[in-house]
C-alpha cells in the first residue's frame, strides 16, 4: 500500500496526432506531452502514460489517468514516486 508521500498528482495538456512523441517540458504549470496517435479507444492516453513513465524510469503501471480522459488537459497520478521527486525532474510544475 502507498503512502500519500509516494504518489504525486500532476497536471498535463496533450496534443494528440503530433509528429512524434515527447515531453516538451512544463508550460503554464502544465507539463506539455504529445504523442503521434490519435485520441482513439485511450490509446493516447496509454501513449501519455508511457511517456511519463520512461521520463521518470518507472514502469507505465505505476502511471494512471485519473481526470480528463476524453480531454487534451489531463490529471495523472504517478505511485511510487514524491512530488518533490516530480518538481525536481520539471521546474515550474504545479503537484
Amino acid at each position: 500500500m502507498s503512502r500519500p508521500d509516494d504518489r504525486a498528482r500532476i497536471p498535463v495538456r496533450v496534443t494528440p496526432r503530433a509528429g512524434r512523441d515527447g515531453i516538451d517540458g512544463v508550460v503554464d504549470g502544465h507539463l506539455r506531452v504529445r504523442v503521434a496517435v490519435a485520441p482513439i479507444d485511450g490509446a493516447a492516453n496509454a501513449a501519455v502514460e508511457r511517456l511519463i513513465g520512461e521520463a521518470l524510469g518507472i514502469p507505465p503501471s505505476s502511471v494512471a489517468t485519473i481526470r480528463g480522459a476524453r480531454s487534451r488537459s489531463k490529471v495523472i497520478v504517478i505511485i511510487g514516486i514524491s512530488p518533490a521527486t516530480i518538481t525536481a525532474r520539471w521546474p515550474g510544475l504545479v503537484v
